[in-house]
């Protein structure tokens, strides 16, 4: 298994602000890079408090970069809907170059109506756009004067600069929660899958056969060139006992839970046929959550280093995963609180997974 840490911001600027929520999560990145973690994740959002303080990963990881010696550092998502391919594929390679070839292109499809509803892209053209823009990036990378013709984007004669330092390109995955189309393709594709849990266990949507369908795809269209990779992020919070955990990592769920359900409530009054079940999300009132049972139903791995061996084992073996991307920044958490936890996890977890 490979571990590494996935920020998402969820800050409320009157209790956070956008400095200091960098400061922190550049410091976090130090020390997950010092002690041997694997990836730093950051995700693209825009407008709300959920994902709003990083509408641009790529620049947040040429700060990692410049920062780091060896951790690798993944978009987890960059959203191909709301870019141009040519702007997309040059921006990763300039922080390959950057990095000396350290970075992973996650890519996600979106699924907040008010950020389409923004940028003016239909959703119902989004798994398309998702597909061709993917298609194109890796084109770009890979060959010299590119002809694309699609109803999103055209362009002749590209040849883009900076190449990337990786060969053929970055390592490429996707993500994909609810859709078997989003499963299959990324299989045939030969990506890795990026799985994330809803904060609510009703609100998951993710079972193991569509990992299983991701895996026996990949297979059926590689052989044995290339292997299957199954990514999952969900919250961490590591203390030396689960009621010390619990204490500190409760109310940091139910800020995080609130604010992702304030982004969820986009989803009333919406249907998509590209998002088939998303429009549940708006029936989601968190707006009181002092009564909020964390334990029997978060989604979050909380608990002293003992327990939090076992929920990883449960979670890996429910979902075929091989690297996890810890939510060490949920409901604002800062450094003072991070840090610790990060610790207990790489010195009393890791050993024993």
């Amino acid at each position: 298994m490979r571990h590494g840490i996935s920020l998402l911001p969820d800050c409320r600027p009157e209790r956070r602000s956008a400095v200091e929520y960098y400061r922190d999560v550049l410091a976090v990145s130090r020390f997950a890079d010092t002690a041997g973690l694997d990836y730093v994740k950051m995700t693209e959002h825009y407008l709300g408090e959920y994902g709003g303080y990083c509408p641009s990963p790529l620049t947040f990881l040429s700060a990692v970069a410049a920062q780091t010696s060896r951790i690798r550092l993944m978009t987890g998502a960059v959203l191909p809907v709301f870019h141009h391919p040519v702007q997309l594929a040059a921006h990763i390679a300039q922080v390959d170059a950057l990095s000396g070839g350290r970075v992973e292109a996650g890519f996600g499809r979106a699924w907040l109506p008010y950020e389409f509803e923004a940028f003016g892209v239909p959703m119902d053209e989004s798994r398309a756009r998702y597909e061709a823009t993917i298609d194109a990036v890796i084109r770009l990378w890979t060959e010299e004067k590119v002809d694309e013709s699609t109803p999103f984007f055209s362009f002749r004669n590209a040849t883009s600069q900076p190449p990337v330092v990786q060969r053929p390109h970055p390592p490429v995955w996707g993500a994909a929660v609810r859709s078997p189309e989003s499963f299959q393709w990324l299989a045939e594709k030969g990506f890795g899958v990026m799985l994330a849990l809803a904060p609510l266990k009703q609100q998951v949507g993710l079972s193991r056969h569509l990992v299983d369908l991701y895996a026996d795809t990949f297979r059926q269209c590689h052989g044995d060139t290339g292997r299957p990779r199954v990514a999952l992020s969900t919250p961490l919070y590591v203390a030396e006992t689960d009621a010390a955990a619990h204490r500190v990592a409760e109310p940091l769920y139910r800020e995080y839970l609130s604010v992702w359900s304030q982004a969820a409530s986009s989803w009333k009054d919406v249907r998509s046929s590209q998002y088939a079940g998303y429009e549940s999300m708006g029936r989601t009132d968190a707006r009181d959550l002092r009564g909020f049972d964390v334990r029997r139903h978060g989604t979050a791995v909380i608990g002293s280093p003992e327990s939090v061996v076992e929920q990883i084992t449960e979670l890996r073996e429910t979902y075929g995963v091989d690297t996890f991307l810890w939510n060490v920044d949920f409901g604002g958490a800062d450094l003072a609180t991070m840090e610790p936890s990060l610790r207990l996890f790489v010195d009393k977890v890791l050993p024993n997974l």
